[in-house]
């Protein structure tokens, strides 16, 4: 059991409480709320008397009495606390956030712990229906956990140096600068994680993240979705002949030209060198091998300035969810059907021979 007293003056220091909104905070309530699926996510801070949001997305409001909060029993145990049923927990099936509006039925939290240890609050996500979080979602809450806490240190830092040096000016522009150049890193550090940096779209990481939602989506309310996987034909001749620079360029060209294809709910995501993969929500087997060939057209039908001796072309593997996939098998029945289409010839649309679902 912690000390409260040392647990409060921890996270006074952290200086965090009452400060607006800031954007690379709420990246990770957004992020968390998307990978597990929760209409309600929260970066919770336990104060003496009340719980505070630094970011919350489905709540509303900036703070909660403490006597009401899940989070101020979630900040006394470690790992990640779940509650799959409020209203079968003794503890919570009496609170009114329970018993009344919202009518809150699931509680995931991980810790917050300043680098003593000592539990300042939690990442949280809410659902209004009971429920569970897969093992990669619970690993996702503890990771983006530690980058939520690894912010506020950052910030934590960063305030005491400018304290330290506030009565030398030269020094104290020195700082700015340098706060600048640590602040633009962590928005580095979070785009590189999921962005590909030449394209700019969604990267492996990405693209493995809502494969597993999706497929958890479908699960629950068998709603079809599809997975087209694209790739560039003879694309290393490009390279071989034009240099890789030019190889680089004709890929920002590719994604120029599918992205307004491509709807905002889809994912577009390049997953190997020459390799991109689209997510199709909602998508049935007939409808994803229209949109293969509307990007297949698309680039078979606009030149590439730089390789005009060279014409640049794409094959497409097209899968549709079964009852029964899992992440590995609906990938390898795309990687499959874009194997035939690049030995059938190149440059066309091979779907997935069996039938699949709600086609």
């Amino acid at each position: 059991m912690f000390d409260e007293a040392a647990r409060l003056e921890a996270l006074k220091a952290y200086d965090i409480l009452d400060t607006p909104p800031e954007p690379q905070f709420d990246d990770f309530t957004r992020l968390i709320a998307y990978i597990c699926d929760a209409p309600i996510a929260a970066i919770n801070l336990v104060d003496r008397d009340r719980q505070w949001f630094k970011s919350e997305i489905g709540l509303g409001v900036r703070e909660t009495p403490l006597d009401i909060s899940i989070c101020r029993h979630a900040i006394l145990q470690k790992g990640v606390f779940v509650v799959p049923d409020t209203t079968r927990d003794s503890r919570f099936m009496n609170n009114p956030l329970v018993t009344g509006a919202p009518h809150l039925r699931f509680y995931a939290g991980a810790l917050l712990e300043s680098a003593d240890g000592l539990p300042l609050g939690t990442l949280c996500v809410l659902d209004y229906k009971p429920r569970e979080l897969t093992a990669e979602q619970e690993d996702a809450l503890q990771v983006l956990a530690r980058q939520v806490m690894a912010n506020l240190e950052l910030r934590r830092q960063m305030r005491e140096l400018q304290k330290a040096l506030a009565s030398n000016e030269k020094l104290r522009e020195g700082l700015e600068g340098k706060q600048e150049e640590l602040l633009s890193l962590n928005e580095d550090l979070t785009q590189l994680a999921t962005t590909d940096s030449l394209t700019g779209i969604g990267n492996r990481r990405v693209f493995d993240a809502v494969l597993k939602k999706e497929l958890h989506h479908f699960r629950r309310n068998t709603e079809p979705f599809s997975l087209v996987l694209l790739d560039l034909d003879d694309f290393k001749l490009i390279n071989d002949r034009f240099g890789h620079d030019v190889g680089d360029l004709v890929l920002q060209q590719v994604v120029e030209r599918l992205g307004p294809l491509v709807r905002k709910v889809d994912l577009i995501a390049r997953i190997g060198g020459e390799e991109f993969a689209l997510i199709l929500p909602a998508t049935n087997a007939a409808a994803a091998g229209e949109v293969a060939e509307r990007l297949r057209l698309r680039i078979a039908d606009c030149g590439f300035a730089r390789v005009e001796a060279r014409p640049v072309t794409l094959s497409a593997g097209v899968a549709t969810v079964r009852p029964d996939d899992t992440e590995a098998s609906l990938y390898g029945r795309a990687d499959k059907a874009l194997y035939r289409a690049k030995a059938n010839g190149r440059n066309q649309v091979c779907s997935d021979q069996l039938q699949a679902p709600n086609e």
